[in-house]
């Protein structure tokens, strides 16, 4: 498998890591970045952006990351905080006043980004052409009472987050938060990353493959480790909240290869952009990237301070939150314990590790669901042992 781009003298073992999961782990194309102290010392990509037709991975190749777009809209809504146009703590209705509905008055905004505002699920799904449409899922939003009360617990937010936050950060600036991005972020910053893809950047899109999906419901109780089980319960029951925070529009699957969806602005899962784009970003959030940082450590350290942690109710695993960020976890520990990120489904992972300079990305186009998956443990490895 041919591997191309380059890496720093030090960080040889991030390629042959990289080529490894190509080899061990049936890759089928992607892209590892790593910036260090404000500089990339790795930017390495291969395979094939398109397996139908053997459309090789390019430079330029961009991946849609599923939720790692949510560390992207969160870095967004800081940045809104540090211009002190958003108070945190301000409840929702503020900026945006419907939201009160359905005894919604006094959630503040900061429960929408650390997954305590209750909101994971809907009573009533929302046709996909109207949810891409980004008002009439608002709306839904605005008038759904809270599945459970705010603030005395979390729940992974998977589809709603984006709209939630996406929307006070429109309300606020009259743009929506792929604008803003574009705009404030995107663009200064030299970031190759997009929340609502424009068409002229559509033939850079990898085509997803899909790994086969292990099936969890024949699986014998007494083979699920104990901690384990309460989230297969919950998996295997249609109405639990686990099942139905992931089915808020109707019919409830999206197509993420579809030129709607990526036009389209689901800020919590279909953010697209280059590996070397995810990595700058997190890079301008810790330090200095050609003289220029896009949060002050002040910021910084309030954004990523942890909020809430313990059993998911949603997805039934421990979890830590910060505003926004997932926090590291023994089972999932990100790149160290002071780093900060959020992975998406099927292997994408983007996070920063402040007190070592350091901001990783790994993008993939080959989902694999599950626990199975070592291809971004691999690499971040690797890099721990580069950087000794």
């Amino acid at each position: 498998m041919r591997i191309d781009g380059t890496v720093a003298r030090g960080y040889e073992g991030v390629r042959e890591a990289f080529a490894a999961n190509f080899a061990d782990e049936g890759e089928v194309g992607a892209a590892v970045c790593v910036y260090r102290d404000g500089r990339p010392v790795v930017d390495l990509w291969g395979g094939v952006a398109d397996a139908q037709t053997g459309r090789p991975w390019e430079r330029d190749t961009l991946q849609l990351v599923y939720s790692a777009t949510k560390g992207v809209v969160a870095a967004a809504a800081h940045l809104l905080v540090q211009r002190g146009q958003l108070d945190l703590d301000a409840p929702v209705a503020r900026y945006w006043p419907e939201f009160a509905a359905a005894g919604k008055g006094e959630i503040p905004v900061r429960w929408l980004l650390t997954h305590q505002a209750g909101l994971a699920a809907l009573d009533e799904p929302v046709p996909l052409a109207e949810a891409l449409a980004w008002t009439p899922m608002v709306d839904a939003l605005a008038a759904q009472a809270p599945n459970w009360t705010p603030g005395t617990d979390h729940g992974y937010h998977g589809r709603t987050y984006g709209w939630l936050v996406g929307e006070v950060i429109r309300r606020i600036t009259g743009r929506t938060v792929g604008q803003f991005l574009a705009e404030e972020i995107a663009k200064p910053y030299g970031i190759d990353f997009f929340i609502g893809l424009p068409a002229a950047e559509r033939n850079r899109v990898s085509r997803l493959t899909f790994a086969p999906k292990p099936d969890l419901a024949s699986v014998p109780d007494e083979l699920v480790p104990e901690q384990l089980r309460p989230m297969l319960a919950a998996m295997r029951d249609p109405e639990s909240l686990s099942n139905r925070a992931f089915q808020i529009t109707d019919p409830p699957d999206i197509d993420f290869d579809s030129p709607a969806v990526h036009a389209a602005e689901i800020p919590a899962s279909n953010g697209i952009g280059t590996a070397r784009g995810l990595a700058r970003l997190y890079a301008t959030l810790i330090g200095e990237v050609d003289s220029d940082r896009l949060l002050t450590e002040e910021t910084l350290a309030a954004a990523v301070a942890e909020q809430t942690s313990g059993l998911d109710r949603v997805i039934m695993l421990p979890n830590r939150y910060a505003t926004g960020f997932m926090l590291p976890l023994a089972e999932f520990p990100l790149g160290g314990p002071d780093s900060f990120g959020h992975p998406g489904r099927g292997g994408s992972l983007g996070y920063a590790d402040p007190g070592r300079g350091v901001a990783f990305a790994y993008v993939t186009n080959y989902i694999i669901e599950g626990a199975l998956d070592l291809r971004a443990r691999n690499l971040v490895d690797a890099l721990d042992s580069a950087l000794g």
